[in-house]
C-alpha cells in the first residue's frame, strides 16, 4: 500500500501563495475574494536546449537570441512592458521586428484589463509562426512571483514583477551557461527590458539591468529604417505645433472622476460623436434627454472629438442653442495652405469663428437645437486608418531622400481630420494607399498626431481599393485557420446527407421532405443559397406554404473554433465583385447552401394558411431534409409565373406562393407597414474575370422579389413568436424603435412648403397613408424620391436580447409587426445561427447550450453582431461607390469616343445649401453635390437658392428642393478617397460649369 502525506503549508508563506482583493457585485455588493496561487520551480524559461528546465514544452526562443543590435553584441531577447504592448503594437506586429519576445504573464494580464482589443492583437501575435514569442508565467514561478507591498499602487506593483522578471531571466541565463576551467567566459546573450516608463527604466538601471526605450532600441537595429515610421507618436516627445507664448487651440478635458460624476448626476451628457460630412466644423451628438441631437459648433467646442469617440458634452443655455448652418464647408480645400510642420494657430481660429458667425443668419426658434461643447472623452474610437499622403505637405519629393519629414496624411473617410505623420518614406508613400493609426491630440496641436502602419497598395488600383475597403470599415478578412476548418466535416466536398435511418444522427427527428416541390428563387449567380420555397393546395381547400432555411447550426456547433470566428465576423460581407464570407465556402456555397438536385438539411417552418386572406391557420416547425427540384433567378420565376402555357406542379406552387404573397403584403400594410424605398444600383460588369465594370442602371424589382420577401418576413415573424415564447429572457430578436418626431421636421417643412402635403408622422400607419399621398401626376418619380427622404429619417434597426428591454419596445415599426426575428439567412448572419439554435430548442429538438440561457452573454454577442452589420453596410455602399464611379467612367469614355458628348441625366434636388445643391440621378440610383463659387441667395425656409443674373438683361435662376434639372456627369479623383467619383454640373436650367 502505498503511504500518503499531507504536508501543511507554512502559515509565513500564505501571503505570497494567495492573492486577496475587493470587488463590486452587479448589485453593488462589496465581496472579499481570495485566490489561492500554487507556486513551482518548474516553469519553463522557452530557451533552447537550457539546461536547468526541464519541460515536454517545445522551445521558442534560439538559445542566443538575436544579433541584429549594434550594442548587444553577444545577441539578446526583449521583454517589453505593458506600455509597450500598448503604444506600439505595430511595431510588436512587424515582420521585420524579428527580435525574440519573452512576454510575461503579468503583462498579459494587464494589457488584458486595459484594452481587450490590444489583448485580442497580442494573443494573435503569440501565435504567429514567424514571431519567436515566449509566454513565461512569472506570477506562478517561486522565483519570480512578488507580493505587492503595503502602500504600492498596483502599477508599481506590475512594474516591479516585470523588473523581477527581467532580472531572473538574466540570473537564469549565467546560470545555465557556467564558464569552463580553462576557457574564456562565455559571452552570453542579454535580456533588455523594453519600456518608455522613465520611473520604471531609472529604477532598472539603478540595479544595473539592461534597459532601454523603444525608440533607442529601434535606432540601433538593422532593420532600423523599416520599422522607425511605425513608431508610435505618443511616446516621442515631438515638438508641439503652437509657437511658444500661444495659448493653447483647445480646453483641457475634465478629469476623468468629474466626467462621471457630471454624467451620473445629469449635469453632462453622454454619447458618441457624429462629424457632419458636408461641414467638418461641426457635429453632433444624440442623447435621449434630448430629442434633437446636441450641435457642436466649431474645432474648439468639438475638443479634439474624432468620429465615433464617446464623449461627454456641455449643454449651453437655450439663450446660446444654434441651428445647422446650411453651408457645404470642405476641410480640403479651406485647409490647404496648411503646412504640416508650422501651422497658424491663431489664423485657423479667426476663420472657424468667421465661419460660424457667417452661418448664423437668423433663423426660427424650431430650428434651434441644444448646443454645447465637448468636455471629455469617455472612451477613444481610434484604430488604423486608411488615408493617403497629402502631395502638397512634403518639404521634399526626392525619391531618394530618407529624411524623417512631417506630413498630412488625410483619411479616406471625409469625417476623420487630417493627421500629422512623421515618416521616412513620404516621396515612396505618394500615390499609395497606407494605414495610419492616431497616437494622441494635445491642446497646442490644431491635427491629431500618429504613425504610419503599412502600405496597402497603389491608388485606385482593385487590390489596394478591395483592401482599404475592409479596413476602413474594420471588416475581418483574413483567411480561415487550421482550428477553424478542422471543424468541417472531414468528407469535404464529397459529404452527403445519409441514406434515410432511424439509427442516423443526421436523421434524428427530421421529416423527409424530398419529394415537396420546392424551389429557390435568389438573385442571378447567388451561391450561398439560404432558402428555399413550396406552396400546395390541401384537400380541406386551405394551402400549405413553407419556408426550408439553411440547418447552418448542424455544421456549426457552440463554442469551438468556428462558431467564435463566426461571432467575431457577424455577417458575411457583400463588395460588387467580392464576397467575405463569415462561415467557410464549404458550408456557406456547398454543404448548408439549398442547391437544386442535391438533398440538403434544412429548418423549415410550415403553414397552413387560408385561401382568400392568408391568414395562419396553424404553424409548425421541424428539422427536415428537402431536395430542391430548382434555383430561379428572380427573373426566372417572374417569367416563369406569367407563362400561361406553363401549367406544371412547380409553376402552381410560384404562382399560389405569389398569390399568397399579395394578401400577406396587403394585410401588413392595412396593418401600417410602411413602403420604404432606398436607391439600388446593378453594375454591370465586362466579365467575371475581369470585374471591369462598363455600366450602371438601377436595379428592377419584380413581383417575385416582393413573394420571397413576405414569405421571408412571415418565416421571421413565427420564429420570433415561438423562441421568445419559449426564452422570455435571451430570446434573440430584431426591433426598429419608432423614429423621433423631430427627425421629420425638416422633410414635413419641405413637402408642405414645396408641395402642399401633409406629412403625419404620428404612427406608421399615418405616415405610410401620407407617403401614399405625396403624388405628382407630372413626376411619376416624385412618390419615390419622398420614400427615399423618409428612409433617410428613421432610426436603424438592431438585434437585442428580450430580456434587455421592455415588451412594449420589441416592435419593428417600419414592418408594423410586435416581434421580429431574424432567421432566414444563416449562412450569412450570425444573428440567425442562434435564432436556430434557440428555435431547435423550443422545439425539443436538443437542449440549449449554457450560453444561450445568459442574458449577458447575449447581449455582449449581439453588440458586436450589430457592429458588424452596421460596418457591412457601409462597406458595401462604399463597393457600389467605386465601381459606381468606374462605370460611369467607361461609359462617359464610349460617349465621348462616339461623338455623343458628356453623359446627361435627369435629377432632382433634394437639398440646398448656402453655396451649392445636392441632386439624386433617380435613373442611376446614385445623388452628387453641385458646388457654386459665385455669390448666391440663399432662402432657407423655403429651400430656394437663387443663381443672380450675369447680365444686365439676363434673369436671375431660382432652384427648389424637388425641382428636376439636368446635370451633366463626370467623374474625377476625389482628394480624400483618391477613387473616381462621381462630379456632377447643372446643365438645365442653367450651365453652372463656369459658376
Amino acid at each position: 500500500m502505498v503511504n500518503i502525506t499531507i504536508r501543511k503549508r507554512q502559515r509565513e508563506d500564505a501571503v505570497i501563495t494567495q492573492r486577496k482583493f475587493f470587488k463590486k457585485t452587479a448589485r453593488g455588493k462589496i465581496v472579499k475574494v481570495i485566490r489561492e496561487r500554487y507556486l513551482r520551480e518548474d516553469v519553463f524559461c522557452g530557451i533552447e536546449g537550457c539546461r536547468e528546465c526541464s519541460s515536454a514544452s517545445v522551445p521558442h526562443l534560439p538559445i542566443n537570441g538575436a544579433a541584429n543590435h549594434g550594442s548587444f553584441p553577444g545577441g539578446h531577447f526583449v521583454l517589453p512592458d505593458t506600455n509597450v504592448f500598448l503604444s506600439q503594437m505595430d511595431l510588436m506586429e512587424s515582420t521585420h521586428f524579428s527580435t525574440p519576445i519573452i512576454l510575461l504573464q503579468t503583462v498579459l494580464e494587464e494589457v488584458r484589463h486595459r484594452s481587450l482589443p490590444l489583448f485580442n492583437r497580442l494573443k494573435a501575435l503569440m501565435k504567429l509562426d514567424e514571431k519567436r514569442t515566449w509566454m513565461f508565467y512569472n506570477e506562478f514561478r517561486s522565483e519570480t512571483a512578488v507580493v505587492r507591498e503595503v502602500g504600492e499602487s498596483p502599477n508599481d506593483r506590475n512594474d516591479r514583477a516585470i523588473r523581477v522578471g527581467a532580472a531572473w531571466y538574466n540570473s537564469h541565463i549565467s546560470l545555465t551557461r557556467p564558464p569552463v576551467r580553462g576557457q574564456s567566459a562565455p559571452v552570453l546573450p542579454t535580456v533588455v527590458l523594453l519600456t518608455d516608463d522613465a520611473g520604471n527604466r531609472r529604477k532598472a538601471l539603478e540595479d544595473r539591468m539592461a534597459c532601454i526605450s523603444v525608440r533607442e532600441y529601434v535606432a540601433g537595429l538593422r532593420e532600423s529604417s523599416q520599422l522607425v515610421d511605425l513608431l508610435s507618436a505618443g511616446s516621442d516627445n515631438i515638438e508641439p505645433t503652437a509657437a511658444a507664448g500661444r495659448p493653447p487651440l483647445y480646453p483641457e478635458y475634465l478629469p476623468t472622476g468629474a466626467v462621471l460624476a457630471g454624467v451620473k448626476a445629469g449635469q453632462l451628457h453622454q454619447g458618441h460623436f457624429n462629424a457632419n460630412q458636408f461641414n467638418f466644423l461641426e457635429g453632433s451628438i444624440n442623447v435621449e434627454a434630448f430629442s434633437k441631437p446636441i450641435l457642436l459648433v466649431g474645432r474648439e467646442n468639438m475638443n479634439r472629438a474624432v468620429q465615433g469617440d464617446i464623449v461627454a458634452v456641455e449643454v449651453f443655455n437655450e439663450k446660446d442653442w444654434k441651428a445647422p448652418t446650411d453651408e457645404v464647408v470642405d476641410q480640403e480645400s479651406t485647409l490647404k495652405n496648411d503646412d504640416a510642420d508650422e501651422s497658424d494657430e491663431e489664423g485657423d481660429r479667426v476663420f472657424v469663428e468667421e465661419k460660424v458667425a457667417k452661418g448664423e443668419a437668423p433663423r426660427s426658434a424650431t430650428e434651434k437645437q441644444p448646443t454645447g461643447r465637448v468636455v471629455g472623452i469617455i472612451k477613444r474610437n481610434w484604430r488604423a486608418y486608411v488615408c493617403h499622403v497629402d502631395s502638397t505637405s512634403l518639404n521634399s519629393s526626392e525619391t531618394t531622400s530618407l529624411s524623417q519629414q512631417t506630413v498630412f496624411a488625410t483619411p479616406v473617410s471625409r469625417l476623420l481630420p487630417r493627421i500629422r505623420m512623421r515618416t521616412r518614406q513620404a516621396p515612396a508613400l505618394l500615390g499609395q494607399k497606407i494605414l495610419v493609426t492616431i497616437d494622441k491630440w494635445d491642446i497646442m496641436s490644431r491635427y491629431p498626431e500618429g504613425h504610419f502602419v503599412r502600405s496597402l497598395g497603389k491608388v485606385e488600383s482593385k487590390e489596394a481599393e478591395q483592401e482599404s475597403l475592409l479596413l476602413e470599415f474594420d471588416v475581418p478578412y483574413r483567411p480561415f485557420g487550421k482550428a477553424i476548418l478542422d471543424c468541417l466535416p472531414p468528407e469535404g466536398e464529397q459529404w452527403v446527407v445519409p441514406p434515410k435511418s432511424a439509427n442516423d444522427p443526421a436523421w434524428r427527428d427530421r421529416e423527409d421532405l424530398r419529394s415537396l416541390n420546392i424551389c429557390s428563387i435568389d438573385p442571378p449567380a447567388c451561391q450561398d443559397i439560404d432558402d428555399a420555397l413550396h406552396a400546395r393546395r390541401l384537400p380541406n381547400g386551405n394551402i400549405e406554404a413553407g419556408v426550408h432555411i439553411a440547418d447552418v447550426s448542424y455544421f456549426v456547433l457552440p463554442d469551438n473554433p468556428m462558431d467564435s470566428e463566426a461571432t467575431a465576423r457577424g455577417t458575411t460581407v457583400y463588395l460588387v465583385d467580392k464576397r467575405i464570407d463569415m462561415l467557410p465556402a464549404l458550408l456557406g456555397t456547398n454543404l448548408c447552401s439549398l442547391r437544386p438536385f442535391v438533398e440538403r438539411l434544412a429548418f423549415s417552418v410550415i403553414w397552413e394558411l387560408s385561401p382568400d386572406d392568408a391568414k395562419i391557420v396553424n404553424v409548425r416547425f421541424t428539422k427536415s431534409v428537402i431536395a430542391s427540384k430548382f434555383a430561379f433567378t428572380y427573373e426566372e420565376a417572374q417569367i416563369r409565373k406569367d407563362d400561361p402555357h406553363l401549367q406544371d406542379e412547380l409553376t402552381d406552387s410560384i404562382r399560389l406562393l405569389n398569390t399568397l404573397a399579395q394578401k400577406l403584403k396587403a394585410g401588413r400594410m392595412a396593418a401600417g407597414a410602411l413602403n420604404l424605398a432606398s436607391p439600388e444600383v446593378k453594375i454591370h460588369l465586362d466579365s467575371a474575370e475581369s470585374s471591369d465594370p462598363i455600366d450602371v442602371e438601377q436595379k428592377e424589382l419584380r413581383e417575385t422579389n416582393s413573394l420571397v420577401e413576405e414569405f421571408m418576413l412571415l418565416a421571421n415573424i413565427s420564429v420570433a413568436e415561438k423562441i421568445q415564447e419559449a426564452f422570455p429572457q435571451t430570446a434573440v430578436l430584431r426591433r426598429h424603435m419608432p423614429p423621433p418626431k423631430a427627425n421629420f421636421e425638416r422633410l414635413q417643412d419641405i413637402i408642405q412648403k414645396r408641395r402642399g402635403v401633409n406629412l403625419d408622422v404620428s404612427s406608421s400607419g399615418a405616415l405610410a397613408a401620407s407617403l401614399d399621398k405625396c403624388i405628382d401626376p407630372k413626376e411619376p418619380t416624385f412618390n419615390t424620391l419622398v420614400r427615399i427622404m423618409a428612409t433617410r429619417c428613421m432610426l436603424s434597426a438592431e438585434y437585442f436580447c428580450s430580456g434587455s428591454v421592455s415588451k412594449d419596445t420589441f416592435g419593428h415599426y417600419g414592418l408594423a409587426s410586435p416581434i421580429y426575428t431574424h432567421f432566414t439567412s444563416p449562412i450569412r448572419r450570425y444573428a440567425d445561427v442562434l435564432a436556430h439554435r434557440q428555435l431547435a430548442a423550443a422545439i425539443s429538438y436538443g437542449p440549449l447550450h449554457a450560453s444561450l440561457h445568459s442574458k449577458t452573454h447575449v447581449e455582449r454577442v449581439l453588440d458586436v453582431v450589430n457592429r458588424r452589420h452596421r460596418m457591412a453596410q457601409m462597406a458595401g455602399r462604399a463597393s457600389v461607390e467605386f465601381y459606381v464611379g468606374l462605370a460611369l467612367k467607361a461609359r462617359a469614355e464610349r460617349s465621348q469616343a462616339s461623338g455623343a458628348g458628356k453623359v446627361t441625366e435627369e435629377a432632382f434636388v433634394i437639398r440646398t445649401f448656402r453655396n451649392g445643391i445636392n441632386v439624386f440621378v433617380s435613373g442611376l440610383g446614385i445623388e452628387g453635390l453641385v458646388i457654386f463659387k459665385r455669390e448666391t441667395k440663399f432662402d432657407a425656409d423655403n429651400y430656394t437658392f437663387t443663381i443672380p443674373s450675369a447680365g444686365p438683361r439676363g434673369k436671375d435662376v431660382t432652384i427648389a428642393v424637388f425641382d428636376k434639372v439636368t446635370v451633366n456627369i463626370d467623374v474625377e479623383k476625389d482628394k480624400n478617397t483618391q477613387r473616381g467619383k462621381v462630379k456632377m454640373t447643372l446643365v438645365k436650367p442653367i450651365d453652372s460649369s463656369e459658376m
